[in-house]
Protein backbone atom coordinates (compact mmCIF):
# COMPACT_ATOMS: atom_id res chain seq x y z
CA UNK A 1 0.00 0.00 0.00
CA UNK A 2 1.76 3.47 -0.89
CA UNK A 3 0.84 6.84 0.70
CA UNK A 4 0.95 9.67 -0.57
CA UNK A 5 1.38 13.43 0.81
CA UNK A 6 -1.19 15.56 1.48
CA UNK A 7 -0.92 18.47 -0.69
CA UNK A 8 0.03 21.32 0.81
CA UNK A 9 -2.38 24.24 1.54
CA UNK A 10 -1.52 27.84 1.08
CA UNK A 11 -2.33 28.59 4.86
CA UNK A 12 0.69 26.07 5.62
CA UNK A 13 3.48 27.56 3.49
CA UNK A 14 5.86 29.00 6.23
CA UNK A 15 6.15 32.74 5.07
CA UNK A 16 9.09 33.98 3.54
CA UNK A 17 11.90 35.35 6.41
CA UNK A 18 12.24 38.88 6.52
CA UNK A 19 15.50 40.57 5.15
CA UNK A 20 17.26 41.63 8.30
CA UNK A 21 16.62 45.32 8.85
CA UNK A 22 19.30 48.27 7.87
CA UNK A 23 21.10 50.01 10.39
CA UNK A 24 20.41 52.97 8.43
CA UNK A 25 16.88 53.89 7.35
CA UNK A 26 16.14 56.55 5.33
CA UNK A 27 12.58 58.06 4.84
CA UNK A 28 10.93 61.06 2.11
CA UNK A 29 7.56 61.47 1.75
CA UNK A 30 5.95 63.38 -1.39
CA UNK A 31 4.34 66.81 0.38
CA UNK A 32 0.81 66.37 -1.46
CA UNK A 33 0.14 70.13 -1.57
CA UNK A 34 3.68 70.74 -3.41
CA UNK A 35 3.55 74.12 -5.13
CA UNK A 36 4.25 74.28 -8.50
CA UNK A 37 6.87 77.35 -8.61
CA UNK A 38 8.61 77.69 -4.84
CA UNK A 39 11.33 75.42 -6.20
CA UNK A 40 12.78 78.20 -8.43
CA UNK A 41 13.66 79.70 -5.20
CA UNK A 42 14.78 76.96 -3.25
CA UNK A 43 18.33 77.52 -3.44
CA UNK A 44 18.36 80.96 -2.40
CA UNK A 45 16.12 79.74 0.57
CA UNK A 46 18.54 77.36 1.76
CA UNK A 47 21.62 79.60 1.68
CA UNK A 48 21.38 80.07 5.47
CA UNK A 49 21.17 76.04 5.93
CA UNK A 50 24.30 75.47 3.61
CA UNK A 51 26.10 78.28 5.16
CA UNK A 52 25.45 76.05 8.80
CA UNK A 53 26.30 73.17 6.92
CA UNK A 54 29.49 74.12 5.81
CA UNK A 55 30.88 74.64 9.61
CA UNK A 56 28.70 71.42 10.87
CA UNK A 57 30.94 68.86 7.44
CA UNK A 58 33.98 70.40 9.16
CA UNK A 59 33.39 69.10 12.31
CA UNK A 60 31.73 66.00 11.16
CA UNK A 61 35.13 65.34 9.11
CA UNK A 62 36.83 66.11 12.94
CA UNK A 63 34.68 63.68 14.84
CA UNK A 64 35.03 61.45 11.86
CA UNK A 65 38.95 61.32 12.49
CA UNK A 66 38.13 61.15 16.43
CA UNK A 67 36.00 58.00 16.00
CA UNK A 68 38.17 56.49 13.72
CA UNK A 69 40.95 56.41 16.51
CA UNK A 70 38.71 55.70 18.74
CA UNK A 71 37.84 52.63 17.23
CA UNK A 72 40.91 51.25 16.50
CA UNK A 73 41.36 52.02 20.30
CA UNK A 74 38.20 50.18 21.89
CA UNK A 75 36.14 48.77 18.98
CA UNK A 76 33.37 51.32 19.92
CA UNK A 77 32.56 54.80 18.37
CA UNK A 78 31.87 57.12 21.30
CA UNK A 79 27.74 57.13 21.51
CA UNK A 80 28.15 61.62 22.03
CA UNK A 81 30.46 61.74 18.89
CA UNK A 82 27.91 59.26 16.83
CA UNK A 83 25.07 60.66 17.88
CA UNK A 84 26.16 64.41 16.28
CA UNK A 85 27.42 62.61 12.91
CA UNK A 86 24.02 61.14 12.45
CA UNK A 87 22.54 64.75 13.25
CA UNK A 88 24.69 66.10 11.01
CA UNK A 89 23.41 63.50 7.66
CA UNK A 90 19.65 63.92 9.25
CA UNK A 91 20.29 67.85 8.70
CA UNK A 92 21.87 67.24 5.90
CA UNK A 93 19.32 64.97 4.29
CA UNK A 94 16.76 67.29 5.03
CA UNK A 95 17.66 70.25 3.08
CA UNK A 96 19.09 67.84 0.34
CA UNK A 97 15.61 66.85 0.02
CA UNK A 98 13.94 70.17 0.18
CA UNK A 99 16.01 71.27 -2.70
CA UNK A 100 17.78 69.47 -5.36
CA UNK A 101 17.78 65.97 -3.92
CA UNK A 102 14.61 65.44 -4.08
CA UNK A 103 12.02 68.82 -4.44
CA UNK A 104 10.07 66.48 -2.15
CA UNK A 105 8.40 68.91 0.42
CA UNK A 106 8.11 72.67 0.57
CA UNK A 107 8.13 72.52 4.59
CA UNK A 108 11.56 74.77 5.49
CA UNK A 109 14.27 72.48 7.15
CA UNK A 110 14.38 72.39 10.93
CA UNK A 111 17.58 74.32 11.91
CA UNK A 112 18.23 70.32 14.44
CA UNK A 113 20.15 67.62 14.74
CA UNK A 114 17.48 65.92 16.75
CA UNK A 115 14.68 63.20 14.77
CA UNK A 116 11.80 64.92 13.86
CA UNK A 117 8.93 62.27 13.00
CA UNK A 118 6.42 64.66 11.68
CA UNK A 119 8.75 66.43 9.09
CA UNK A 120 8.27 64.50 5.91
CA UNK A 121 12.05 63.18 5.26
CA UNK A 122 14.21 61.82 7.88
CA UNK A 123 17.13 59.50 8.42
CA UNK A 124 17.95 57.53 11.76
CA UNK A 125 21.28 54.67 12.06
CA UNK A 126 21.52 52.17 14.45
CA UNK A 127 24.63 52.68 16.95
CA UNK A 128 26.92 49.67 17.12
CA UNK A 129 27.99 47.94 20.12
CA UNK A 130 31.28 46.95 18.55
CA UNK A 131 33.10 47.82 15.41
CA UNK A 132 35.83 46.05 13.65
CA UNK A 133 39.55 47.60 14.65
CA UNK A 134 40.71 46.50 11.21
CA UNK A 135 37.80 46.74 9.41
CA UNK A 136 37.67 50.37 10.37
CA UNK A 137 41.27 51.24 8.51
CA UNK A 138 40.23 50.11 4.92
CA UNK A 139 36.28 50.34 4.99
CA UNK A 140 36.22 54.25 3.74
CA UNK A 141 38.83 54.06 1.34
CA UNK A 142 39.79 50.46 0.07
CA UNK A 143 36.03 48.86 0.85
CA UNK A 144 33.77 51.48 -0.69
CA UNK A 145 35.90 52.36 -3.83
CA UNK A 146 32.84 50.07 -5.90
CA UNK A 147 29.88 52.27 -4.16
CA UNK A 148 32.11 55.57 -4.72
CA UNK A 149 31.94 55.22 -8.20
CA UNK A 150 28.27 54.75 -7.66
CA UNK A 151 27.29 57.33 -6.00
CA UNK A 152 29.58 59.29 -8.10
CA UNK A 153 27.20 58.81 -10.95
CA UNK A 154 24.32 59.42 -9.12
CA UNK A 155 25.72 62.77 -7.53
CA UNK A 156 27.97 63.99 -9.63
CA UNK A 157 27.92 65.11 -13.44
CA UNK A 158 31.04 65.04 -16.03
CA UNK A 159 31.20 68.31 -17.93
CA UNK A 160 34.07 69.04 -20.47
CA UNK A 161 35.46 72.91 -20.24
CA UNK A 162 37.38 74.71 -22.60
CA UNK A 163 40.26 75.68 -20.84
CA UNK A 164 42.85 77.96 -23.17
CA UNK A 165 44.03 76.03 -26.03
CA UNK A 166 42.06 72.81 -24.86
CA UNK A 167 39.06 70.94 -23.61
CA UNK A 168 39.86 69.86 -19.97
CA UNK A 169 37.59 67.22 -18.26
CA UNK A 170 36.11 68.65 -15.36
CA UNK A 171 33.07 67.42 -12.63
CA UNK A 172 30.39 69.12 -11.58
CA UNK A 173 27.63 68.76 -8.78
CA UNK A 174 24.22 67.33 -10.37
CA UNK A 175 24.30 64.07 -11.91
CA UNK A 176 21.32 61.12 -12.15
CA UNK A 177 19.45 61.97 -8.71
CA UNK A 178 19.55 65.86 -9.56
CA UNK A 179 18.40 65.17 -13.08
CA UNK A 180 15.62 62.84 -11.98
CA UNK A 181 14.48 65.18 -9.01
CA UNK A 182 14.63 68.48 -12.08
CA UNK A 183 12.76 66.26 -14.43
CA UNK A 184 10.00 65.25 -11.14
CA UNK A 185 9.81 69.10 -10.11
CA UNK A 186 9.25 70.54 -13.86
CA UNK A 187 6.44 68.05 -14.89
CA UNK A 188 4.96 68.87 -11.42
CA UNK A 189 5.12 72.61 -12.66
CA UNK A 190 3.45 71.64 -15.78
CA UNK A 191 0.79 68.94 -15.00
CA UNK A 192 0.22 69.65 -11.29
CA UNK A 193 1.48 66.06 -9.95
CA UNK A 194 5.41 65.22 -9.35
CA UNK A 195 4.98 61.67 -10.99
CA UNK A 196 5.21 58.87 -8.24
CA UNK A 197 7.33 56.69 -9.93
CA UNK A 198 9.63 59.34 -10.70
CA UNK A 199 10.04 60.22 -7.17
CA UNK A 200 10.00 56.38 -6.12
CA UNK A 201 13.19 56.75 -8.12
CA UNK A 202 14.78 59.14 -6.60
CA UNK A 203 14.32 58.72 -3.08
CA UNK A 204 15.77 54.98 -4.16
CA UNK A 205 19.04 56.36 -5.04
CA UNK A 206 19.10 59.22 -2.16
CA UNK A 207 18.33 55.93 0.21
CA UNK A 208 21.94 54.39 -1.57
CA UNK A 209 23.96 57.52 -1.45
CA UNK A 210 23.21 57.80 2.29
CA UNK A 211 23.74 54.46 3.39
CA UNK A 212 27.07 54.82 1.69
CA UNK A 213 27.79 57.76 3.51
CA UNK A 214 27.24 55.72 6.93
CA UNK A 215 29.70 53.31 6.05
CA UNK A 216 32.46 55.63 4.50
CA UNK A 217 31.64 57.45 7.73
CA UNK A 218 32.42 54.46 10.24
CA UNK A 219 29.23 54.30 11.52
CA UNK A 220 28.11 50.65 10.32
CA UNK A 221 30.13 47.64 9.56
CA UNK A 222 27.18 46.39 7.39
CA UNK A 223 28.30 46.49 3.66
CA UNK A 224 25.90 48.53 1.78
CA UNK A 225 23.79 46.31 -0.54
CA UNK A 226 24.18 46.86 -3.95
CA UNK A 227 19.77 46.76 -4.45
CA UNK A 228 17.87 49.82 -4.94
CA UNK A 229 15.51 49.81 -2.63
CA UNK A 230 12.49 52.82 -3.62
CA UNK A 231 9.90 54.27 -2.18
CA UNK A 232 9.15 56.98 0.42
CA UNK A 233 10.11 53.89 3.00
CA UNK A 234 12.24 51.08 3.90
CA UNK A 235 11.70 47.84 2.44
CA UNK A 236 8.69 46.48 4.32
CA UNK A 237 7.96 49.37 6.01
CA UNK A 238 4.57 51.20 6.16
CA UNK A 239 3.58 54.82 7.78
CA UNK A 240 2.08 53.29 10.50
CA UNK A 241 4.77 50.81 11.42
CA UNK A 242 7.53 53.78 12.92
CA UNK A 243 4.96 54.86 15.60
CA UNK A 244 4.00 51.88 16.70
CA UNK A 245 7.61 50.75 16.85
CA UNK A 246 8.48 54.00 18.66
CA UNK A 247 5.32 53.92 20.57
CA UNK A 248 6.22 50.39 22.27
CA UNK A 249 9.99 50.81 22.69
CA UNK A 250 11.86 52.44 25.25
CA UNK A 251 12.17 56.80 24.75
CA UNK A 252 15.20 57.18 22.30
CA UNK A 253 17.97 60.05 23.19
CA UNK A 254 19.92 60.10 20.39
CA UNK A 255 20.13 63.15 19.18
CA UNK A 256 18.90 64.72 22.76
CA UNK A 257 21.78 66.31 23.94
CA UNK A 258 23.27 68.29 20.85
CA UNK A 259 21.01 71.09 21.08
CA UNK A 260 22.30 74.66 20.18
CA UNK A 261 24.65 75.41 22.13
CA UNK A 262 26.57 72.17 22.32
CA UNK A 263 26.36 72.04 18.61
CA UNK A 264 27.79 75.96 18.19
CA UNK A 265 30.61 74.96 20.87
CA UNK A 266 31.66 72.07 18.29
CA UNK A 267 31.83 73.33 15.00
CA UNK A 268 33.75 76.46 16.98
CA UNK A 269 36.25 74.12 18.37
CA UNK A 270 36.88 72.49 15.57
CA UNK A 271 37.12 75.52 13.47
CA UNK A 272 39.59 76.71 16.15
CA UNK A 273 41.69 73.66 15.60
CA UNK A 274 41.38 74.01 11.90
CA UNK A 275 43.05 77.36 12.13
CA UNK A 276 45.68 75.88 13.97
CA UNK A 277 47.42 74.40 11.53
CA UNK A 278 48.54 77.30 9.44
CA UNK A 279 50.21 78.58 12.09
CA UNK A 280 51.72 75.40 13.02
CA UNK A 281 53.03 74.34 10.06
CA UNK A 282 54.44 77.77 9.43
CA UNK A 283 56.50 77.91 12.62
CA UNK A 284 57.54 74.55 12.42
CA UNK A 285 58.65 75.30 8.72
CA UNK A 286 60.63 78.73 10.06
CA UNK A 287 62.17 76.59 12.73
CA UNK A 288 63.68 73.83 10.78
CA UNK A 289 64.81 76.26 7.92
CA UNK A 290 66.34 78.58 10.58
CA UNK A 291 67.96 75.55 11.87
CA UNK A 292 68.92 73.76 8.84
CA UNK A 293 68.82 75.98 5.96
CA UNK A 294 71.05 78.64 6.03
CA UNK A 295 74.67 78.58 3.97
CA UNK A 296 77.80 79.16 5.61
CA UNK A 297 76.90 83.25 5.66
CA UNK A 298 73.66 83.01 6.97
CA UNK A 299 71.74 83.21 4.01
CA UNK A 300 68.59 81.81 3.10
CA UNK A 301 68.99 81.02 -0.71
CA UNK A 302 66.16 80.08 -3.44
CA UNK A 303 67.55 77.49 -5.93
CA UNK A 304 69.55 78.85 -8.65
CA UNK A 305 67.31 79.91 -12.17
CA UNK A 306 68.88 80.25 -15.76
CA UNK A 307 67.70 83.75 -16.76
CA UNK A 308 68.51 84.25 -20.98
CA UNK A 309 67.98 86.95 -23.05
CA UNK A 310 68.59 87.74 -26.84
CA UNK A 311 68.27 91.46 -25.71
CA UNK A 312 70.84 93.67 -23.63
CA UNK A 313 69.46 92.80 -20.08
CA UNK A 314 67.19 90.79 -17.88
CA UNK A 315 65.11 92.24 -15.18
CA UNK A 316 63.76 90.50 -12.45
CA UNK A 317 60.18 91.74 -10.94
CA UNK A 318 59.80 94.55 -8.71
CA UNK A 319 60.75 94.29 -4.72
CA UNK A 320 58.33 96.25 -3.00
CA UNK A 321 59.19 97.46 0.70
CA UNK A 322 57.13 99.21 2.56
CA UNK A 323 57.60 100.52 6.07
CA UNK A 324 59.39 103.22 7.70
CA UNK A 325 62.86 102.22 8.59
CA UNK A 326 63.34 101.32 12.20
CA UNK A 327 60.10 99.43 12.44
CA UNK A 328 60.28 96.11 13.86
CA UNK A 329 58.35 94.28 11.47
CA UNK A 330 58.57 96.02 8.71
CA UNK A 331 59.51 93.84 5.30
CA UNK A 332 62.75 95.64 5.00
CA UNK A 333 63.71 94.49 8.66
CA UNK A 334 62.56 90.92 8.31
CA UNK A 335 64.61 90.59 5.33
CA UNK A 336 67.90 91.98 6.53
CA UNK A 337 70.43 91.52 4.15
CA UNK A 338 69.74 90.44 0.90
CA UNK A 339 72.07 88.49 -1.50
CA UNK A 340 72.10 88.43 -5.16
CA UNK A 341 74.59 86.42 -6.76
CA UNK A 342 74.76 85.80 -10.76
CA UNK A 343 77.48 83.42 -12.45
CA UNK A 344 77.60 83.98 -16.17
CA UNK A 345 77.47 80.64 -18.45
CA UNK A 346 80.24 82.11 -20.66
CA UNK A 347 82.86 81.48 -18.72
CA UNK A 348 85.00 84.43 -21.07
CA UNK A 349 82.08 86.59 -21.04
CA UNK A 350 81.56 88.71 -17.86
CA UNK A 351 78.54 89.99 -15.92
CA UNK A 352 77.23 93.23 -14.48
CA UNK A 353 74.61 93.10 -11.56
CA UNK A 354 72.84 95.94 -9.94
CA UNK A 355 69.95 96.79 -7.41
CA UNK A 356 68.18 100.30 -8.50
CA UNK A 357 65.12 102.02 -7.34
CA UNK A 358 62.61 100.77 -10.11
CA UNK A 359 61.89 104.34 -11.19
CA UNK A 360 65.38 104.54 -11.78
CA UNK A 361 65.84 101.66 -13.53
CA UNK A 362 62.63 102.30 -16.09
CA UNK A 363 64.09 105.42 -17.19
CA UNK A 364 67.56 104.05 -17.49
CA UNK A 365 65.93 100.85 -19.61
CA UNK A 366 63.63 102.75 -21.60
CA UNK A 367 63.79 102.01 -25.00
CA UNK A 368 66.24 98.85 -24.39
CA UNK A 369 65.86 95.56 -25.71
CA UNK A 370 65.08 93.81 -22.10
CA UNK A 371 63.73 90.45 -21.00
CA UNK A 372 61.85 90.63 -17.74
CA UNK A 373 61.34 87.60 -15.66
CA UNK A 374 57.42 86.73 -15.41
CA UNK A 375 57.13 83.84 -14.19
CA UNK A 376 58.63 80.33 -12.91
CA UNK A 377 56.82 78.21 -15.69
CA UNK A 378 55.51 75.69 -13.66
CA UNK A 379 57.95 75.75 -10.61
CA UNK A 380 61.53 74.86 -13.42
CA UNK A 381 64.49 76.12 -12.77
CA UNK A 382 64.35 78.32 -16.07
CA UNK A 383 61.71 81.08 -15.60
CA UNK A 384 59.54 82.90 -17.99
CA UNK A 385 61.17 85.39 -19.46
CA UNK A 386 59.38 88.68 -21.55
CA UNK A 387 61.31 90.25 -24.20
CA UNK A 388 60.47 93.90 -25.14
CA UNK A 389 62.04 95.29 -28.12
CA UNK A 390 64.39 98.08 -28.52
CA UNK A 391 68.15 98.98 -29.07
CA UNK A 392 71.37 98.88 -26.67
CA UNK A 393 71.65 101.47 -23.21
CA UNK A 394 72.29 104.90 -24.10
CA UNK A 395 75.44 104.49 -21.63
CA UNK A 396 77.31 101.19 -19.81
CA UNK A 397 75.94 100.12 -16.47
CA UNK A 398 78.58 101.23 -15.13
CA UNK A 399 77.89 104.94 -16.02
CA UNK A 400 74.78 105.21 -15.19
CA UNK A 401 74.55 106.49 -11.66
CA UNK A 402 71.33 104.66 -10.47
CA UNK A 403 72.32 101.79 -8.61
CA UNK A 404 72.86 101.31 -4.72
CA UNK A 405 74.33 97.57 -4.86
CA UNK A 406 76.38 96.49 -8.03
CA UNK A 407 78.91 93.99 -8.77
CA UNK A 408 80.73 93.74 -12.18
CA UNK A 409 83.28 90.91 -13.76
CA UNK A 410 84.07 87.45 -15.00
CA UNK A 411 83.13 84.58 -13.32
CA UNK A 412 80.28 84.89 -10.05
CA UNK A 413 79.32 88.07 -9.08
CA UNK A 414 77.25 88.73 -5.67
CA UNK A 415 75.95 92.11 -4.78
CA UNK A 416 75.23 92.34 -0.70
CA UNK A 417 72.49 95.27 -0.29
CA UNK A 418 71.13 96.44 2.73
CA UNK A 419 66.80 95.84 2.23
CA UNK A 420 65.52 99.17 2.62
CA UNK A 421 62.07 100.46 2.07
CA UNK A 422 61.03 101.18 -1.21
CA UNK A 423 60.19 99.95 -4.77
CA UNK A 424 63.51 97.93 -6.28
CA UNK A 425 64.55 96.32 -9.33
CA UNK A 426 67.42 94.02 -9.80
CA UNK A 427 68.80 94.20 -13.33
CA UNK A 428 71.49 91.77 -15.23
CA UNK A 429 73.46 93.07 -18.41
CA UNK A 430 77.50 93.07 -19.86
CA UNK A 431 79.51 95.35 -18.28
CA UNK A 432 80.08 97.02 -21.78
CA UNK A 433 76.46 96.88 -22.76
CA UNK A 434 76.38 94.74 -25.02
CA UNK A 435 73.69 92.18 -26.36
CA UNK A 436 73.19 88.86 -25.15
CA UNK A 437 72.67 87.73 -21.51
CA UNK A 438 73.00 84.19 -20.01
CA UNK A 439 73.64 83.40 -16.44
CA UNK A 440 72.59 81.40 -13.80
CA UNK A 441 71.51 83.68 -10.53
CA UNK A 442 69.80 82.97 -7.11
CA UNK A 443 68.45 85.30 -4.00
CA UNK A 444 69.32 85.02 -0.33
CA UNK A 445 68.67 86.73 2.81
CA UNK A 446 69.43 86.59 6.19
CA UNK A 447 65.77 87.01 7.69
CA UNK A 448 66.96 87.48 11.33
CA UNK A 449 63.26 87.75 12.75
CA UNK A 450 62.49 84.15 10.98
CA UNK A 451 63.11 82.47 14.49
CA UNK A 452 60.88 85.32 16.38
CA UNK A 453 58.31 85.07 13.75
CA UNK A 454 58.22 80.85 14.01
CA UNK A 455 57.71 80.82 18.04
CA UNK A 456 54.94 83.60 17.44
CA UNK A 457 53.16 81.32 14.90
CA UNK A 458 53.86 78.40 16.93
CA UNK A 459 52.17 79.95 20.44
CA UNK A 460 49.33 81.41 18.30
CA UNK A 461 49.03 77.57 17.19
CA UNK A 462 49.07 76.17 21.00
CA UNK A 463 46.75 79.24 21.69
CA UNK A 464 44.03 77.78 19.23
CA UNK A 465 44.82 74.33 19.67
CA UNK A 466 43.62 74.61 23.48
CA UNK A 467 40.71 77.08 22.83
CA UNK A 468 39.33 74.73 20.21
CA UNK A 469 40.38 71.36 22.15
CA UNK A 470 38.28 72.91 25.08
CA UNK A 471 35.31 74.03 23.55
CA UNK A 472 35.07 70.31 21.75
CA UNK A 473 35.53 68.44 25.18
CA UNK A 474 32.97 70.91 26.81
CA UNK A 475 30.41 70.35 23.63
CA UNK A 476 30.79 66.38 23.96
CA UNK A 477 30.62 66.24 27.56
CA UNK A 478 27.55 68.74 28.08
CA UNK A 479 25.70 66.96 24.88
CA UNK A 480 26.58 63.07 26.76
CA UNK A 481 25.01 64.56 30.24
CA UNK A 482 22.11 66.42 28.43
CA UNK A 483 21.76 62.60 26.71
CA UNK A 484 21.74 60.17 29.76
CA UNK A 485 20.35 62.43 32.92
CA UNK A 486 20.94 60.58 35.66
CA UNK A 487 18.15 59.09 37.41
CA UNK A 488 15.95 60.48 39.75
Amino acid sequence: MTTTDAPTSPESTPPPAPSPRSPVRVRGELDPQLSRWLWLLKWLLAVPHWVVLAFLWVAFAVVSLVALVAIVITGRYPRALFDFAVGVLRWAWRVAFYTNAAFGTDRYPPFSLQRDDSYPADLDIDHPERLSRGLVLVKWWLLAIPQYVVVGLLIASPWWVWQGQDYRWSVGAGGLVGLLALVGIVVHAVRGAYPQTVFDLVIGFDRWVLRVAAYAALMTDRYPPFVLDTGPREPGETAAEPDATRAAAPPDTAGRGWTAGPVVALALGTVLCLGAVPPLVGGLTGLGADASARDDAGFLTTPPSLMTSTGYAVRAPGLLLEGAPGETFSPSAGLGEVRIRVASLDPARPVFVGVAPRAAADRYLAGVATGTMAGDDGGRTRPVIVEQPGGPPAVAPGDAGIWVAAAAGPGTQAVTWRSAPGDWSVVVLQPDGGPGVHVGADAGATVPALRTLSVLLLAVAAVLVALGVTAVTLAVSTAHRRRTPEPT
